[in-house]
């Protein structure tokens, strides 16, 4: 009876942030319309994101205000898995609201793009030929707190300063400080000041202000949302696709370790393995990609190569930008990308798949198991690899823990995959596809569309969403959800 009431007391805790996260959504379907401003025509769309935002302000108002709760307590992992996956749930519902208002999508197009938005993923139904510029906006400021967190927002903002969970829950694990609301302030700063440079260096080189907002955001977020058909490709510049790698390469690097970069610790910024790893991808797949298949496409070997580098860059980033279409690929050059792609890029990063840190760890605990070998019998050894500005000496039990998710990762991917295959498409074509889903890549070999059959369009959306917020927290939050209601539901 007594944990019965104390569960009550802690839901209410968490209805009133889930509440706080509503308010934010409810202000985030505000912000495209500021466009209006510059496109006056398409004040026509003003309900279509009115009326999704001042239903989400009146019940996370009312969730927030009309609950008591005061006192200051910390959240735990488990309950900021719960607060967090709702908020995503309503955060994606609201979002493809608009969508839907304005006829431009059914229900599970709209579901799709707000997922692919918030996610960071990139796959689209959108037509952006015909796309009004206030939903071209929209899909780009989805990206933007997509990537860097809605949570990461609130807390740097409104939340008090004891949910440490549900920071956790939400991808993050390090502290750029030792606050939490300062940590959060923090990557807020970095990420808008790399956006900002991005726009003022798109505009530089002859982007209009309008694309170099949009394409800044998806690229630092490594979202890939275009506005236009052919993505960067479509400028066919140089200089443009410089900027973007750099702008892709920045957002799947952990934002503890541009903090380390911002701090002038350069030694220690290049000591970190995600760092090494990072750039040993770039320079090992760049080459081979480009010799291998770009210059089956490409007469000209610098073509070739400024196409295989970009490509290998924007897989591992996981940002999802190409300069042309997949189709006239070999099988080489598909199943290249599909590994990076699985790969991703940092942890605590805007990026996806299954993150550059895991991998590396992964391949330091073989090395250190084959040194055991050659040391004497019962020497304890302390191993340990660089992450951000510090040693995190790594113990065995967390080395499980990164395989157990590897091992449910691949198992996803796989099932994924199956269904691809049960709907007649190939299997170099389904594993393409799947692998930029559930790693929130955003390249598409030619399957993503308006037309593509529902399920797969809904095995993209679970894929997108799992890859988002990393199976065990979702996992975590469910199971304690249903242990929580069966004990609320008794009568005694």
């Amino acid at each position: 009876m007594r944990y019965k009431r104390l569960l009550k007391e802690r839901y209410k805790l968490l209805i009133k942030y889930i509440g706080a996260l509503t308010i934010g959504i409810g202000t985030f379907l505000l912000l495209p319309l500021l466009i209006l401003f510059f496109y006056p025509e398409e004040i026509v769309y003003l309900t279509d994101f009115l009326i999704p935002s001042v239903i989400s302000l009146i019940v996370g108002f009312l969730a927030w205000k009309l609950i008591p709760y005061e006192k200051k307590v910390t959240l735990s992992l488990k309950e900021g898995g719960i607060i967090v996956l709702i908020s995503w749930i309503i955060a994606i519902g609201a979002s493809a609201a608009p969508f839907v208002i304005a006829g431009d999508l059914n229900i599970t197009q709209a579901v799709f793009e707000a997922t692919s938005g918030w996610t960071t993923t990139g796959l689209s139904v959108v037509d952006v030929t015909k796309a009004p510029h206030v939903f071209l906006l929209w899909r780009s400021i989805m990206q933007f707190f997509g990537g860097v967190g809605l949570v990461v927002v609130m807390l740097s903002s409104v939340l008090h300063p004891y949910g440490f969970g549900l920071y956790n829950a939400e991808g993050r694990s390090d502290k750029l400080l030792p606050h939490v609301k300062r940590s959060t302030k923090a990557i807020m700063l970095i990420y808008l000041g790399y956006i900002t440079g991005g726009v003022l260096l798109y505009i530089l080189i002859g982007m209009t202000p309008f694309d170099a907002i949009n394409h800044s955001i998806a690229a630092l977020s490594t979202g890939g949302f275009s506005t236009k058909v052919n993505s960067i490709g479509h400028w066919n510049s140089l200089p443009m696709e410089l900027i973007t790698i750099i702008l892709m390469i920045l957002g799947t690097i952990n934002f503890a370790t541009h903090f380390t970069l911002l701090r002038g610790k350069i030694k220690t910024f290049f000591r970190n393995g995600e760092i090494r790893l990072l750039f040993f991808l770039i320079a090992l797949f760049a080459p081979i990609v480009t010799y291998f298949s770009m210059t089956e496409i490409y007469s000209s070997l610098p073509t070739a190569f400024r196409r295989g580098i970009f490509e290998v860059v924007s897989a591992l980033s996981t940002t999802g930008y190409s300069l042309d279409v997949f189709t006239n690929w070999n099988q080489f050059g598909v199943l290249a990308l599909v590994l990076l792609m699985w790969i991703g890029g940092g942890t605590g990063s805007t990026a996806g798949g299954i993150k550059l840190y895991r991998i590396y760890l992964m391949f330091k605990s073989f090395i250190w198991q084959l040194k055991t070998y050659f040391l004497p019998e019962n020497v304890i050894v302390d191993n340990y690899i660089w992450h951000g500005d510090s040693k995190a000496y790594i113990k065995e039990k967390y080395i499980r823990q990164i395989a157990n998710y590897i091992f449910i990762y691949m198992v996803t991917y796989f099932i994924g995959v199956l269904i691809y295959l049960a709907h007649g498409y190939s299997l170099s074509k389904a594993m393409f596809e799947f692998a930029s889903s559930l790693g929130t890549v955003g390249l598409s070999i030619g399957i993503t569309g308006p037309d593509a059959p529902v399920t797969i369009l809904w095995t993209e959306i679970i894929g997108m969403f799992l890859g988002r917020l990393e199976f065990f927290v979702i996992f975590f939050a469910i199971a304690k959800l249903f242990k929580d209601m069966k004990v609320l539901s008794k009568n005694n």
